[in-house]
C-alpha cells in the first residue's frame, strides 16, 4: 500500500535507487532537480538538472521522473531537491491545484505526496528533498511555491540565471509586490533576497493587518529549544521550516530583515543570526554546534533582554521562545517577566514537541500574578500543519492587543 506524507513529513528511503515522478492536473510542467552542498547551495550551476542537463553526479531527469542512485552521489552532496515548474512557453500558466509526486523503489511501498492547493499564482514549486541522514538517505515532503518562477528558485540555491530571465522575475515581482495591497511590508525586497518566503510573508503581513498593527514596527527574537526530545523535529527540518516563517513575520516588522536566534537549554545559550540572506538550512547547520540540553529557558530569556537593552533600539521587542517542555526555572522565569514588563518587550510562548506545557499554559491563569507582556500559543506536536493563516494569527493577535 502506499505511504502518504504530509507537508514537512520525512521518510526513510530504503534501496540504493529511488524514482520520483510528478503529476498535474490541468497544466504541463517541466521536472528539475538540485544537487546542494552543505551550504544549501549548488555547487556549480551544471548542479543544476533538467531537460538541457539530464544527468549529473548520479541524478537524472527524464520526462516527469527524476531518478536519484544514491549510492552514486559524492559525498559533498548532502542533500537533492526534487522542482516542478509550469512550463515557460505558456508564461501565464500558474499552480492551482498543487502537483503530486510519487516515490518509488524496489521491493518497497511507494510513497507519495500532494501538498496544499496554491493560491499566489506560483509558478515554480520544491515537492520534496532527498538528504542524508548517518549513512542513508531520507525524503522530506516540502511543497514550498515560487511565485518568481525559476529565476527566484535559482536566488536561493545560488544557481546564475541567464539574462533572458531576469525579465520574467521582474515581472513577477512586480506583480506580487502590486497584489498585496493590505500589507506596507516592501514585498519585491523579500522576492529578491527570499522568494520562497514571499507567501509566508504575505500571509504574515494580512494578519498584522487584522490585528490592527499594520506598519508597526518591532524587533523579533526567536528563542529555540534544544532539548532531546526536539531531536526528530531538527531532523526532519520542521524547526527549519518554523523560524523561516518567523523571519517572514519578521519581515513585516523590521526592515533589515535578520532575527537573532538563541538556542536554549544549556547554562550559556548559543546565539547567531538567520536573515534573508542565509536563512535556507541555517538553523541546521547551527543547531550542530551545540550541545542537547534541558530547561535553562531563562538563561536564553536573559540573553535576549541583555541584547535588547544594549542595541538601544526604540521600537518594541516581540521575543518568540519555542519550549517543548516544563522549565526548571519557573521562579526565575516568572520574575524576568515582571522585570521586563516596563522594557518594551513582549513575551510570546509557543509550544510544541513531546513534553508537558503546563506551566506555560497556565501563566496568566493565576489571579495573583499575571503578566500582561506575555502570552502563550499551542500550535501541537508539528507546526508545519497550521495552516499560514492560523499560524501567524496565534503569532500576532496577543502581540497586538499589548501594543494596544
Amino acid at each position: 500500500m502506499t505511504s502518504l506524507l504530509t507537508k514537512g513529513g520525512n521518510s526513510a528511503l530504503t534501496n540504493v535507487t529511488a524514482e520520483l515522478t510528478v503529476a498535474t492536473r490541468g497544466i504541463e510542467c517541466d521536472v528539475s532537480a538540485l544537487l546542494l552542498g552543505s551550504a544549501g547551495k549548488v555547487r556549480t550551476d551544471n548542479d543544476l538538472v533538467f531537460y538541457n542537463n539530464p544527468a549529473q553526479d548520479g541524478v537524472s531527469v527524464a520526462d516527469c521522473t527524476v531518478t536519484a542512485h544514491l549510492d552514486k552521489i559524492p559525498r559533498d552532496v548532502t542533500s537533492v531537491v526534487i522542482v516542478a515548474s509550469a512550463d515557460p512557453a505558456h508564461p501565464d500558466t500558474v499552480f492551482t491545484v498543487a502537483p503530486s509526486l510519487t516515490i518509488t523503489q524496489p521491493r518497497s511501498a511507494p510513497l507519495a505526496f500532494t501538498p496544499p492547493n496554491f493560491t499566489d499564482r506560483e509558478t515554480v514549486v520544491v515537492l520534496a528533498e532527498l538528504y542524508r541522514r548517518g549513512d542513508g538517505w531520507k525524503v522530506r515532503a516540502v511543497g514550498q511555491g515560487y511565485a518568481s518562477g525559476l529565476a527566484g528558485l535559482a536566488t536561493d540555491y545560488g544557481v546564475d540565471v541567464d539574462d533572458d530571465t531576469a525579465p520574467t522575475a521582474s515581472s513577477s515581482a512586480a506583480s506580487v509586490a502590486g497584489s498585496s495591497v493590505n500589507s506596507p511590508v516592501n514585498l519585491a525586497k523579500i522576492e529578491s533576497r527570499a522568494p520562497a518566503l514571499v507567501g509566508s510573508a504575505r500571509q504574515a503581513g494580512q494578519a498584522l493587518t487584522n490585528a490592527g498593527i499594520a506598519g508597526r514596527s518591532a524587533a523579533v527574537y526567536l528563542i529555540l529549544a534544544h532539548d532531546h526530545n526536539m531531536q526528530e523535529l531538527y531532523e526532519s527540518f520542521a524547526i527549519q521550516a518554523f523560524a523561516e516563517r518567523v523571519l517572514a513575520l519578521s519581515a513585516n516588522l523590521d526592515d533589515d530583515g535578520t532575527v537573532p536566534v538563541i538556542f536554549s537549554g544549556e547554562p550559556e545559550p548559543f546565539l547567531e543570526n538567520i536573515s534573508l540572506d542565509n536563512y535556507r538550512g541555517r538553523i541546521s547547520q547551527l543547531h550542530t554546534q551545540v550541545d542537547w540540553g534541558w530547561g535553562y529557558t531563562v538563561e536564553s530569556m536573559r540573553l535576549v533582554t541583555s541584547h535588547y537593552q544594549s542595541s538601544g533600539a526604540d521600537d518594541p521587542a516581540v521575543v518568540i521562545v519555542q519550549v517543548s517542555d516544563e522549565p526548571n526555572d519557573k521562579a526565575e522565569i516568572r520574575s524576568l517577566l515582571q522585570n521586563s514588563a516596563s522594557l518594551g518587550m513582549f513575551w510570546l510562548f509557543v509550544g510544541f514537541g513531546k513534553g508537558k506545557l503546563a506551566f506555560f499554559r497556565n501563566l496568566n491563569a493565576s489571579t495573583s500574578a499575571t503578566f500582561n507582556n506575555a502570552a502563550f500559543f499551542e500550535v501541537g506536536k508539528n507546526p508545519g500543519a497550521v495552516p499560514d493563516g492560523k499560524f501567524y494569527s496565534g503569532l500576532v493577535d496577543s502581540f497586538a492587543t499589548w501594543l494596544r
